[in-house]
């Protein structure tokens, strides 16, 4: 009884913020390395956007597997204007407040674009698998049709995961502190504030990662599998070199991707460490946004060249 008048008095409504701890202090390494990150956030934002304009405008990239491209950096864009303008804005006015609206504003974006990038990395895969496994049939295995039916399932089902995540974290009670050990507002971080029993929701995150992450993996594996196959048969050396080329870089991409989330995601509440979270939380919230355009983008020579044409149509001009 006494428990429970603490709880209600300790209880806090919907209305009072959340306070976010964040990952940087004032010392001059942490304000190095907050300088690191806004450097970070700027390039990610330059060449992701600068990737969706190229693919929007040079009309030799009108093509499905640009316009995965295209999608695949604004997934990155998104997600990376998610967390890290709020971050900024805290560490640098001191206030590290976040409204209940704001933090489930983040939950869901960051978990929907988390989950549709998942789902679009398998189509990128099946995407590669169908052009250089069948390269006569791409044109009908993999129209503009189809792959803006597949994009547009990768955003609905990444929603979907959204919507449920905020639908859990607003049916708990939160009791006593509300801080956060992360520098957004994460389910993981979130829920362990909680005094309501999580067993429940807890599984359903559990099979709710099989299914957004493992499925996904697991067809990406099976594409890879056979373009690997499919490649080592090729004859010609310089086609062998292009589809390896391209296919590494998509395979360092989902490494990346698959790695942080998994660690984040199916561990076990008991191994978690607050610190481990953060770092990896910050790999692919801000890292991975960054790489991916470089990685998988900018090394490939049709992006150069109509990055190169922007670039003279511009001192042209002058």
């Amino acid at each position: 009884m006494v428990l429970d008048k603490v709880c209600i008095m300790e209880n806090q409504t919907f209305s009072s913020d959340f306070i976010l701890m964040g990952i940087f202090s004032h010392t001059p390494t942490h304000i190095f390395l907050f300088s690191l990150v806004l450097g970070i956030f700027t390039v990610a934002l330059l060449a992701n956007t600068l990737m969706v304009l190229l693919i929007y405008l040079d009309t030799r990239l009108h093509t499905p597997m640009y316009f995965l491209l295209s999608q695949l950096s604004l997934m990155d864009l998104m997600l990376i204007c998610t967390t890290v303008p709020k971050m900024a804005c805290n560490y640098l006015s001191g206030r590290r407040s976040i409204s209940v609206a704001g933090c489930e504003a983040q939950i869901f974006f960051s978990v929907s674009l988390f989950g549709a990038e998942s789902f679009l990395l398998a189509v990128m895969a099946y995407d590669r698998y169908v052009a250089i496994c069948y390269p006569l049939q791409c044109p009908n295995l993999m129209n503009w049709k189809i792959s803006g039916l597949l994009v547009a399932s990768s955003w609905i089902l990444g929603s979907f995961d959204g919507i449920v995540d905020v639908a859990a974290t607003l049916s708990f009670s939160y009791c006593g502190s509300r801080e956060i050990a992360q520098f957004f507002c994460d389910v993981s971080a979130l829920l362990s504030l909680s005094c309501t029993d999580r067993s429940t929701f807890e599984t359903l995150v559990f099979v709710c990662c099989v299914l957004m992450l493992l499925f996904p993996l697991l067809l990406i594996v099976i594409s890879y599998t056979r373009v690997i196959v499919a490649v080592l048969r090729m004859s010609s050396g310089e086609g062998r070199h292009k589809a390896f080329t391209t296919c590494t870089s998509h395979l360092l991409v989902v490494g990346m991707y698959y790695g942080a989330a998994m660690f984040i995601y199916m561990r076990p509440t008991s191994n978690r460490s607050p610190t481990q979270d953060k770092m990896v939380s910050s790999f692919y919230t801000i890292l991975t946004p960054m790489l991916n355009p470089l990685i998988y983008s900018f090394r490939n020579k049709d992006v150069a060249k109509a990055f190169s044409k922007v670039l003279e149509k511009g001192k042209s001009r002058e």
